[in-house]
């Protein structure tokens, strides 16, 4: 932390350029100190959006933020404005703002209808302050209650009490409980109630602090602050009932999530030893792998390719972005087509940064793709990953905003996927450079640089992780270029707010296999999709440490499944060994194989369910994986530490609730039912696995999970339906190449869940689920709803379906199949009249029925 140089700017009166008579929702005050002249501005510009700047000459608002400038749009609606000569107050809908400058400081207080005290409240006399080169902003701490987000933070998931880095930093082997900060750096911070929820969201680049109610003092009793090394305050709030509303305005100001290729939803193979081969060579292993899932039964749908493709084959062994080990790999291009014929696509590690015996380092030196130091006029130097673990070398991360590092790096991108590569992994991209100082060039076209801006080009100014965002928009433009039917495919490693508009997918980083580890990550997960972070998840078994026990890797796989992104990965380095290291692989443990390969294929089963939900966070930002409360806001027990922890279970979509086993030797799992508001018809949960007991909601219980039995817990909610492909890979319907012979999509069953006896009130359960073909760019696709409803008695299943593909996109499934719980005796009837063909019992004792 800097040191603490506060100054409170005061005297505040109405700036000169306020013209209003006072019912403008737009409230504008200058300092009349002459030594701190700092503007203040409050404008409504959403019915539950507000924006804050504090800022001066000293201090302006970051020139790069991390999302665009939200314009007003109040869709009609008619602030009602009430101003004095010291205050400002606006009302609009259910919301409260008020604006109070009598004080040292504007103080900002926001309440919702019906509430007793204001959800938001600056500190008084306190709220706005200059902190040497940049500023703090210090609010109410409200005790007891649940604070989400920032990203990607170490668990559990409720952040209050706690102190955060703003920063990002490549954190291999970190502790998930302790370790601060990670990877990501998004100050976007949601203080939920029951009663509602207010978020605030800074759109600085740079690093920062947040003391979430970890510091009190006496005199100014219990407070958060926010706090950022470089420039002003440009800062967004938003008001909402829910978690839901919230989450879905702050998609409005920062993007909604990407489309991810419907085949990234299959299992992600990974490790780093494959491409770190002589012996046998890289391209070789790697095909024996790929026969190896063909002859064991095991679908895998991409390969993450680990940098050990780039390292160089002739002494020094570093790693050379862009550039291909012609031992390893001899014919690169051949290679990835018959790679292609497995039905396994590649993701391809790039790292941004050279190494200084990088064959393009001196070109990339003479035309100013790198930094610069000013204190010797020179290209920047410092230590970068270039060999085995731990191993580095002198050389220079790449400018973003350069024209010339742009474009290499956009031209790189392009090559590689000219070449086959079908996804791009921008890895090691946390920028973590060691001087603030440091400068940038500034000369990309495409960047909107302030006027004045340009006289401050430090790394620290503009805010090291704008780098991160144009890492992203490098390549995601070049794959547009490339392929502009299809839709990009990133993976980044950092983020920011920006970088989510070019990166489609992401992770948490490279973990440690313990059993904590497994746990805590539960909750990363679920912080990280309240950030937009949503399609996310881990490298299974843990990335770093010892190898996982068979227990572990079990209940690792059956917890991942369930989770947006599926992926095992990892670098378990050894003595002796620190640059091949070992891997994980699904069958290492012959006595379970057959265990994992089962969840591995219910993985696959589960796409059109997991896929609908990715197409739902697309459209709303609802992410797929979500806290036990979200939507049970009004159950009093989903406020209480253990389920606000997040670590233990989560909702998967809005039909299951997945627990999990996290220590060894366990054979139960302890779970929470969450009650609907509506609990005349709520219909309570079923156990997916024996012995498929009913259980009311609102209640805690222990569900049975031998972990060489029947897995993890997993409720369905009665009344839920889950649509199911086939377990297997499958070719997505807009794929115009079937190289791999895969099968077509042309099976969609519906696992629905109905009550014991005769549904409540006779209600019907609706669910409806979204499809397109799987990979066509978002400019270009077309989705399409198809809706399924049931009712129970106690001797039949009345079901209704229709499906909407006005869109245009006609899925390649005709007819659907009706799936009952194991041991479900009930049949089912049409109530439209619709021929339905009994199919009989599953091995899983399901019986099942066809729509015709």
């Amino acid at each position: 932390m800097p040191p603490q140089r506060e100054r409170i700017p005061s005297s505040w009166a109405l700036s000169p350029s306020q013209s209003d008579d006072g019912s403008s929702p737009l409230l504008k005050l200058s300092s009349s100190d002459p030594s701190l002249p700092f503007e203040f501005v409050f404008e409504t510009v959403r019915p539950n959006v507000f924006r804050t700047t504090f800022r001066s000459e000293t201090h302006p608002i970051p020139p790069y933020p991390s999302v665009p400038r939200m314009e007003t749009k109040l869709d009609g609606i008619q602030p009602t404005v009430t101003s004095t000569d010291k205050s400002k107050k606006i009302q609009i809908g259910n919301i409260t703002a008020n604006v109070d400058f009598a004080g040292e400081s504007p103080s900002l207080s926001i309440s919702l209808e019906g509430q007793q005290s204001p959800i938001l409240q600056d500190l008084p006399n306190r709220g706005y302050v200059l902190d040497g080169e940049g500023i703090a902003h210090y609010t109410r701490y409200n005790r007891n209650t649940l604070y989400v987000g920032l990203g990607e933070k170490a668990a559990p998931m409720n952040l209050s009490g706690r102190r955060f880095e703003l920063s990002a930093t490549d954190s291999f082997g970190y502790d998930v409980y302790r370790t601060d900060p990670l990877y990501k750096n998004i100050p976007f911070l949601i203080n939920a109630t029951p009663d509602g929820c207010v978020a605030t969201f800074s759109t600085s680049q740079g690093r920062g602090q947040y003391s979430i109610g970890s510091e009190m003092d006496g005199m100014w009793g219990f407070y958060k602050v926010y706090r950022h090394d470089y420039g002003g305050l440009e800062e967004y709030t938003i008001v909402g009932k829910t978690l839901k509303d919230v989450v879905r305005t702050y998609a409005e100001i920062a993007g909604f999530p990407l489309l991810v290729p419907r085949w990234a939803f299959g299992y992600l193979s990974g490790g780093m030893k494959y491409s770190m081969l002589d012996d046998p060579p890289a391209h070789e292993a790697l095909l024996e792998l790929a026969r190896k899932f063909k002859e064991l039964d095991i679908p895998c749908s991409a390969h993450q390719m680990s940098s050990g493709y780039t390292v160089s084959a002739t002494p020094p062994k570093t790693r050379n972005v862009f550039t291909w080990n012609r031992h390893r790999f001899p014919d690169p291009e051949g290679w990835i087509k018959e790679y292609h014929k497995h039905g396994i696509r590649l993701i391809a590690n790039i790292k941004p940064y050279v190494i200084g015996s990088h064959p393009e380092y001196e070109s990339l030196k003479a035309t100013g793709a790198l930094f610069t130091d000013p204190r010797t006029g020179k290209t920047a130097v410092t230590k970068l990953w270039s060999a085995g673990g731990g191993e580095s070398a002198d050389g220079g991360h790449i400018d973003f905003t350069s024209k010339a590092g742009f474009d290499w790096w956009y031209n790189g991108v392009k090559e590689l996927a000219r070449q086959g590569i079908d996804c791009m992994w921008n890895d090691n991209n946390e920028y973590t450079i060691p001087d603030d100082d440091w400068q940038c060039a500034l000369d990309l076209p495409s960047l909107q640089i302030p006027p004045g801006a340009e006289k401050t080009p430090q790394v620290g100014v503009w805010g090291r992780n704008i780098h991160t965002e144009l890492h992203g928009k490098a390549s995601h433009d070049a794959l547009v270029a490339a392929n502009p039917d299809v839709r990009p495919f990133v993976l980044t490693r950092s983020a920011t707010a920006g970088t989510m508009r070019y990166a489609a997918s992401t992770w948490s980083g490279d973990n440690v296999t313990s059993w904590a580890g497994m746990k805590g990550a539960n909750a990363l997960s679920l912080n990280a999709g309240m950030s937009l972070l949503q399609c996310y998840g881990h490298d299974i078994g843990g990335f770093e440490g010892a190898q996982p026990s068979p227990e572990l890797l079990l209940r690792w796989v059956q917890l991942g499944i369930h989770s947006p992104r599926f992926a095992i990965n990892c670098f378990k380095t050894a003595a002796g060994d620190n640059s091949v290291g070992d891997v994980i692989e699904p069958w290492m443990y012959p006595a379970i194989t057959h265990l994992v390969r089962k969840a591995i294929k219910r993985r696959y089963a589960l796409i059109p369910y997991i896929y609908s939900l990715m197409l739902e966070s697309h459209s709303t930002a609802t992410p797929p994986q979500r806290w036990t409360g979200w939507g049970y806001e009004s159950d009093p027990e989903v406020w209480t530490p253990e389920v606000m922890d997040g670590e233990t279970q989560y909702w998967f979509g809005d039909a299951l609730l997945v627990g999990g086993v996290y220590e060894p030797g366990v054979s139960k799992g302890r779970m929470y039912l969450p009650k609907a508001a509506d609990a005349e018809n709520d219909e309570g949960f079923m156990n997916t696995n024996a012995p498929f007991q009913y259980l009311a909601a609102g209640q805690w219980v222990d569900i049975d999970a031998e972990w060489h039995g029947a897995g993890i817990p997993v409720l369905a909610r009665c009344g839920a339906a889950v649509p199911m492909g086939r377990n297997v890979q499958v070719l997505s319907p807009g794929e115009k190449e079937n190289v791999a012979q895969l099968p077509p999509d042309d099976y969609r069953g519906v696992e629905i869940f109905p009550p014991k006896g005769q549904s409540k009130n006779g209600q019907w359960h609706e669910t409806t689920w979204f499809e397109d073909d799987g990979v066509s760019a978002v400019t270009k696709n077309r989705v399409s709803s198809y809706t399924f409803a049931y009712t129970a008695s106690t001797a039949e299943i009345a079901v209704k379906f229709s499906r909407d593909e006005s869109s245009g996109f006609e899925a390649p499934w005709k007819n659907l199949v009706v799936i009952l719980p194991s041991g479900d005796a009930r049949t089912v009837v049409s109530e439209e009249g619709k021929t339905v063909i009994e199919l009989g019992v599953d091995p899983q004792g399901r019986n099942r029925f066809r729509l015709e």
